[in-house]
């Protein structure tokens, strides 16, 4: 049976297995992949939305707007302190209009309320004269007298330009006042337009009280909607609410501060583009929404309401600007989240955003950018594909390095520099997980082109061979290289009367030696050993290659004691059934030769087909010790390299000196007797003193007691509790020792044995 190494046969020979062939099942798979992950970006669900706009945040993290060094904009604030000083909200609304007097004062260009006040004033006097109980009559007439609040607040809205807050409602609410409300012209400039279906829509519309809305110079909505994480990172310029299109609160601020009448909203296919006022265009996305360009929560922005009651605000605080008047108190709860602050107040955000409209700090998301998201993953990916093979794990790194690189460094770049919101995340995901399947394929290829080795030799070779070839198949090339192994040859001996028994039943004696070579093989391969070839009903096996063994003499030889027990057992149970069967049985008995030198061991052939195999005349002597093992009568014979190895762990005696056919230099052999055990024991020690008497008076010429030796080792041997396996050894000393003593050998006899056969 013999360890071949082919080339692998073709595949499918058809165009389709030609072609995966060359594109490979990894780019095929990760071709598919990239398409699944380009689709998901078009579809855009969720999760992935959440990926990109956390990575929007992370950029301003990094680079967080820095606000101009002349604030437009000034926050009057409802804070703590007033609450304390001029007590609980709602205030009256004869305090809201002295803050508007106030701030006229103080030079204000535009007052802005982040405030609805849809319910009349519960502190007005004319009020107050019908739900107050127990008034005289006298104390009612004068609250009447006394002005309307609302009123009084209406008068002080219409003497300046002032912007009043409206709110989004879940319910539709109808409007109480006389005539239609006033209501921000609205312009479509584009494709025809569907509010229902690109603007963010509300049923309802919480108005102010008819007296302030007529009043005001504009209207608008400060209805702040988080993303469903609930950070707000997008703001609407425009929305529908009430069956209307309405303006959100900061750019009807910026329409009346530019005097315009009316807002043009240009549309296209997908929705709105931009909305144009006087000098300022406000590009959006397809509903009309803009990002804010945070900066961080600024103290500075604000001045108290208190203050501004009491006289004492700095004017240069307020002159010239547009003032927001809005609430910090917590219990008022209008604070938000946004990418840069866990809780900032919402007329905070109504700042910053008037502040990016004002100094061109907008960020926008282009409406063709998830087809340049998806064109950059498709051709990343692609690179990826197609170069992966050509430039090797090193050269994948640094190529998927720079283009990760420069993918970042574009989405930085458009952002710090234009405003521009670009995704890399998402093409440098892919890319990755299109570079892992790439990796993972080649993995299972890796891994099945080592199932396949292990396959085609773990019958042959020991377990650390095969695994050496699975890890690292460049071994399979012709060459070899020196080192010093143990070889090892077994042999059935008889085995030509055992094949004429079966002459009439070929099958029968081909499952004979697969069941006598089974265990053999196990034996050895359990112990380290490489099994080189079979040979008939002969094995032949080494030790110390390809791996390392350090004590491959005792593996060896351990090996050799375990295949003579298996061959007892294999005995017995054919014994057992050709006692069953009531037919012959012929017993199997194995002669092995051990030997151990520098050899070279390698890939031995030609480049289309080659073996495993050793070379060297250490091969060619344990050959001829175990030819010689039948001649002695022992089961297993050593030569010397390897008994000087084994001979103080394992029970070594020399069998004879002996010039092997085709050696000029005679081989001193030796046999095992036994385990480590018996090494140790006594009757070891008396048996092996008892033999080397034996030899030496052997080669001595003293033939009498040769032959007395020999009876005596023999006796001593079958004494024993274990069987030696030796009582042939000492019958063919004890017939040397009678033949010599009626014919001497030569005066020259040096006391080799010349051996005639193999």
């Amino acid at each position: 049976m013999r360890r071949t190494v082919m080339p692998a046969l073709s595949a499918s020979r058809g165009p389709v297995g030609r072609l995966g062939r060359r594109i490979g099942p990894g780019r095929l798979l990760a071709g598919g992949l990239l398409v699944l992950l380009l689709l998901l970006r078009i579809s855009d669900p969720p999760a992935v939305e959440t990926l990109r706009v956390r990575t929007f945040d992370a950029l301003q993290v990094l680079a967080p707007r820095v606000p101009p060094a002349e604030r437009p904009v000034a926050i009057v604030d409802l804070d703590e302190a007033s609450l304390k000083e001029f007590g609980q909200w709602p205030w009256t609304r004869t305090r809201l209009a002295e803050i508007c007097r106030k701030l006229q004062e103080a030079g204000a260009a535009i007052v802005a309320f982040d405030i609805v006040f849809s319910e009349p004033d519960r502190l007005s006097p004319p009020l107050l004269a019908q739900t107050l109980p127990d008034l005289s009559e006298a104390a009612r007439a004068g609250l009447r007298a006394q002005p309307d609040s609302d009123r009084v607040f209406a008068e002080a809205i219409g003497r300046m330009p002032v912007v009043l807050g409206q709110t989004a409602a879940s319910t539709p609410i109808a409007w109480t006042g006389e005539g239609p409300p006033p209501q921000t012209g609205t312009a479509v400039v584009g494709t025809d337009f569907d509010p229902e279906a690109a603007l963010i829509g509300f049923p309802g519309l919480i108005r102010n009280l008819p007296v302030l809305e007529r009043a005001a110079a504009g209207r608008g909505v400060f209805t702040i909607s988080p993303e469903r994480d609930g950070v707000v990172r997008r703001v609407p310029m425009v929305l529908r609410a009430g069956g209307t299109v309405v303006p959100t609160l900061a750019l009807d601020i910026l329409r009346v501060a530019t005097g315009a009448d009316t807002l043009l909203i240009r549309t296209n296919d997908t929705g709105v583009v931009s909305i144009r006022l006087p000098d300022l265009t406000v590009p959006t996305d397809p509903r009309g929404q803009i990002w804010v360009r945070f900066s961080p929560h600024d103290p500075g922005l604000y001045v108290s309401a208190k203050d501004v009651l009491n006289g004492t605000a700095p004017p240069e605080r307020l002159r010239g600007k547009i003032v927001l008047v809005g609430t910090s108190a917590v219990g008022l709860l209008d604070n938000r989240t946004t990418p840069l602050d866990r809780s900032m107040p919402g007329v905070e955000i109504h700042a910053q955003l008037l502040e990016n409209l004002l100094t061109g700090a907008t960020l926008t998301v282009p409406n063709e950018a998830t087809l340049i998201e998806a064109g950059a993953t498709a051709a990343v990916s692609l690179a990826i594909i197609l170069f992966a093979p050509i430039l090797g794990a090193l050269g994948l790194l640094l190529f998927g390095g720079i283009v990760a690189a420069q993918l970042v460094f574009l989405s930085w770049y458009r952002f710090s520099a234009h405003g521009i919101l670009f995704d890399a995340t998402y093409p440098l995901l892919t890319t990755f997980l299109v570079y892992l399947t790439l990796v993972f394929t080649n993995y299972f290829r890796e891994q099945a082109g080592r199932k396949r080795i292990r396959t085609a030799f773990g019958r042959y070779l020991s377990p650390d061979l095969v695994e050496q070839l699975a890890h690292s198949p460049e071994p399979l090339r012709l060459g070899g290289e020196e080192r010093r192994l143990t070889i090892m040859f077994s042999d059935v001996r008889g085995f030509t009367a055992i094949a004429e028994f079966y002459k009439d039943d070929p099958a029968g004696l081909t499952a004979l030696m697969n069941r006598f070579l089974t265990p053999l093989t196990h034996a050895i391969l359990e112990r380290q050993g490489t099994i080189d070839k079979y040979m008939g009903d002969a094995i032949m096996a080494f030790w110390n290659a390809p791996l390392p063994v350090d004590d491959h003499e005792a593996q060896a030889a351990a090996a050799a004691l375990d295949m003579l027990a298996r061959m007892d057992a294999l005995n017995a149970a054919r014994r057992r059934e050709a006692e069953a069967g009531g037919h012959p049985v012929l017993p199997l008995d194995i002669g092995i030769g051990i030997n151990t030198g520098a050899c070279v061991v390698g890939n031995m052939g030609s480049d289309l087909r080659f073996d495993y195999s050793v070379l060297g005349d250490p091969v060619n002597v344990a050959s001829r010790l175990e030819g010689q093992s039948k001649l002695y009568g022992v089961k297993i014979v050593l030569g010397a390299a390897t008994a000087e190895a084994l001979c103080d762990r394992y029970p070594v005696i020399e069998i004879d000196r002996v010039r092997v056919k085709g050696k000029s230099e005679p081989e001193t052999l030796f046999t095992l007797v036994g385990d480590e055990g018996f090494r140790r024991s006594e009757p070891f020690r008396q048996l092996a003193a008892r033999h080397a008497a034996m030899i030496a008076a052997y080669r001595a010429r003293q033939w009498d007691e040769t032959h007395a030796g020999a009876e005596a080792c023999r006796m001593l041997a079958k004494g024993l509790a274990q069987d030696l396996r030796i009582d042939g050894l000492y019958a063919l000393y004890a017939a040397r020792a009678g033949a010599f003593r009626r014919e001497p050998p030569p005066e020259d006899w040096d006391g080799v044995t010349v051996a005639t056969a193999k």
